[in-house]
């Protein structure tokens, strides 16, 4: 038995699995899921003895290119140098530059596939002009393009501190899709994950923020593969996914609604670009392989009972989700340090970490429960919690 804080600072037993569950204990298939398209997010490991106060971020590049290949054999498609990789909090874009190219070269070794991210964010922070964003995403695509990666045409901070209306929108993308060699990914990350993009395509009332975004991917469809919405909006991504132009995927980053939104309603679906799937791949590549065998109730059996531990990660302050992504990668023994770039690991309290160690290890997330109980045990001992 181990003692957890909660909220009000009370202790509560909580008794360990002994074994995980049987999808964590299965050999990877290595084989990506066939109805769905399906990419984890993936975090970034940090090195923990690099001086905090650097220029740049240090990686532990051995762990973090270590956890990218668990997340191929899976079966799983690695969304690289995003929002979970701390793009914008705590990876700088010097860093994110390296980490895509290492990434890139690590899934052609491996057969894996990988989509990395292109912002503007080695702008400073605040306003800029029109032409000084549209460089800075030309500058990222190209890196990304030149790896043979897929690129992800994020939200750029610097755009909605500059942008004075839709039409500066559909300027800036417009360009970036004339440009782009391959069909990209477009990211739309509402402000619940990062405050600076309130009022992102032009308009903080979302139907009229939908239509600037639907004309920016009409005008030129075939440069865009899909759409990741990140508005943890069930219904506005079914009503959008419906009004996408044939061809055009959907891709959910909805971290509270995912299982109802992959398995769709019958006529439409969204694949999948999730920050949770980076501790749930076991999990997630096995509910997707039932749903590619026709069978929606396993699908739903082995992911609907995830809700709950990704709710509790993606709670308000939603942006400091990664803190909990990162300690599950601990304790299930992917890297062998609660460490995080820019001190990150400080950004959720001790209860909110112990209830997420609490519902993963319910799920049979861990590997080795014995290792995630023995590390849990070590970050209690640290914040002074009595045994």
């Amino acid at each position: 038995m181990i003692r957890l804080p909660d909220e009000n600072g009370v202790l509560r037993l909580h008794e360990p699995r002994a074994e995980p569950a049987g999808p964590v204990l299965l050999p990877p298939s290595g084989a990506p899921p066939a109805s769905r398209t399906v990419f984890a997010a993936a975090h970034v490991v940090a090195d923990p003895l690099a001086d905090p106060a650097s220029r740049s971020p240090a990686l532990d590049w051995d762990a973090t290119l270590a956890f990218r290949r668990h997340l191929w054999s899976h079966g799983l498609c690695v969304a690289e140098a995003m929002d979970t990789a701390q793009r914008g909090a705590g990876l700088d874009w010097t860093a994110a530059a390296e980490l895509t190219v290492r990434s890139a070269a690590e899934a052609r070794a491996v057969g894996g596939r990988v989509a990395c991210g292109a912002g503007t964010d080695q702008l400073p922070d605040g306003e800029a002009d029109l032409s000084a964003v549209r460089r800075a995403y030309e500058e990222q695509l190209e890196v990304v393009e030149k790896t043979g990666a897929q690129a992800v045409v994020m939200a750029s901070r610097a755009l909605a501190a500059t942008a004075r209306g839709p039409e500066d929108y559909l300027d800036v993308y417009g360009e970036l899709l004339r440009q782009a060699a391959e069909p990209v990914i477009l990211h739309w990350l509402g402000p619940m994950f990062d405050p600076a993009l309130e009022g992102y395509w032009g308009s903080a009332e979302l139907d009229a923020a939908t239509g600037t975004f639907l004309r920016i991917i009409e005008e030129r469809p075939t440069k865009v593969d899909g759409v990741k919405v990140s508005l943890l909006d069930a219904r506005r991504e079914a009503e959008l996914r419906r009004r996408l132009p044939e061809g055009v995927r959907c891709y959910t980053g909805d971290d509270f609604n995912y299982p109802e939104l992959i398995a769709g309603d019958g006529e439409f679906h969204s694949d999948a670009l999730l920050g949770v799937f980076d501790p749930l791949a076991p999990l997630a590549a096995e509910a997707v392989r039932l749903l590619d065998a026709g069978d929606r109730d396993g699908f739903e059996a082995v992911l609907a009972p995830t809700v709950p531990l990704a709710r509790h990660l993606f709670e308000a302050p939603t942006r400091f989700y990664k803190t909990g992504v990162v300690l599950l990668a601990w304790l299930a023994g992917h890297q062998d340090h609660f460490v995080m770039v820019g001190g990150m690991q400080s950004a959720r309290s001790l209860p909110h970490l112990a209830r997420a160690y609490e519902l993963a290890d319910g799920l049979g997330l861990f590997p080795d429960p014995g290792l995630a109980e023995t590390r849990m045990r070590r970050l209690l001992d640290l914040h002074g919690v009595a045994r």
